[in-house]
């Protein structure tokens, strides 16, 4: 085991934060707070919009070039005085004033992720850099969302954000696994070398409306499966484990982890643990119990556990997941259920 004592602890201090908007500390001026979202049109990142464009103190930027994000997601802000879409890919530098920035984008989804592998890792090393830039310009506090996959096939459970992973760096996998792990280096060395404001959040497995139906996530791929009365198809051996994170409690530790005050990294993420099979069974009795379950070949370099050690989210954070399992999947059913345009059998 590999373990990083002085995680989030820096040997050197940090320069000052770069200075933001004088208007910022203006007495007869109450401006907006300001927010960039990359990747906003996607999955988390449209639930994220909707919740910061609840608070009306907040205007928001979306920056997305819609390779997995739709602007269906987005639809309900499209016009709104406070709310404004870009079509931009992050690897391309981008010039706005912003007080924040929820750093998102980046295919999260094997299938997207692999089908352009030197796109990805371009996004999450060219496009991290860019937004760093951006942030260091305009003196942003920058959150980058990492994700689970920087411990590889773990040799620890659960994983602490000390540990330092298990990640195989020349496989199918790696441009999104090494990527991530090179964007939270350069947030770090942005931090310790400029002062810069900085967050990172490791994402577990997170589900919920607005998933992408056919992106080769398991509990996307296991309800459509169930919609449409096809087979569920659980990689072999089965055994194989994931923790579910409801998509509103992933969003709601985002949002705490920004207005925070630690640096992070901090695993976002349900404790709750569930084999492949056992998921199958749940979405089976829930969703179509006349599916059958069938076991297909693995994926090279699957992990074979994956449960986040939330301690430091409950801590610092005073965060911890709501959403059960049985109560999100209904939810995310009757999603898909419009969207496939399958009806409920009485």
């Amino acid at each position: 085991m590999a373990e990083n004592s002085s995680n989030g602890d820096h040997s050197t201090t940090p320069k000052q934060p770069p200075t933001p908007s004088p208007l910022r500390f203006s007495k007869f001026f109450q401006s907006n707070m300001r927010i960039l979202v990359t990747g906003g049109a996607g999955f988390i990142g449209s639930h994220l919009v909707d919740r910061l464009m609840e608070n009306e103190k907040n205007e928001v930027i979306v920056a997305d070039n819609y390779f997995t994000g739709s602007k269906d997601n987005l639809k309900k802000w499209i016009g709104h005085p406070r709310f404004e879409l870009i079509r931009h890919d992050v690897t391309e530098p981008l010039m706005v004033e912003v007080d924040q920035i929820y750093h998102l984008a980046c295919p999260a989804s094997p299938i997207f992720y692999k089908y352009n592998p030197v796109k990805t890792i371009k996004t999450n090393v060219i496009g991290t850099l860019n937004v760093l830039g951006l942030a260091k310009r305009v003196g942003a506090r920058i959150l980058l969302t990492s994700t689970s996959e920087v411990y590889g096939d773990p040799l620890v459970h659960p994983q602490p954000e000390s540990y330092w992973g298990n990640v195989n760096p020349i496989g199918v996998r790696s441009c999104y696994d090494e990527g991530k792990r090179v964007a939270e280096t350069l947030m770090f060395d942005y931090h310790r070398q400029h002062g810069l404001e900085i967050r990172i959040a490791r994402i577990f497995n997170t589900y919920g409306p607005r998933m992408n139906i056919d992106d080769g996530r398991v509990v996307s791929n296991f309800i459509a499966q169930a919609l449409r009365g096809e087979p569920l198809t659980v990689q072999s051996p089965g055994t194989q484990t994931r923790s579910f994170c409801y998509v509103s409690d992933l969003v709601d530790g985002l949002i705490r982890l920004m207005e925070g005050s630690g640096t992070g990294p901090i695993n976002l993420g349900n404790p709750g643990e569930f084999t492949m099979l056992e998921l199958a069974e749940t979405v089976k009795e829930l969703i179509n119990p006349d599916v059958e379950i069938k076991m297909v070949d693995n994926t090279p370099d699957d992990p074979r556990q994956r449960k986040p050690d939330i301690t430091k989210a409950t801590t610092l954070l005073n965060w911890e997941p709501k959403v059960t399992l049985r109560d999100g999947l209904p939810l995310m059913e009757e999603d898909f259920r419009l969207r496939l345009g399958v009806d409920k059998k009485n």
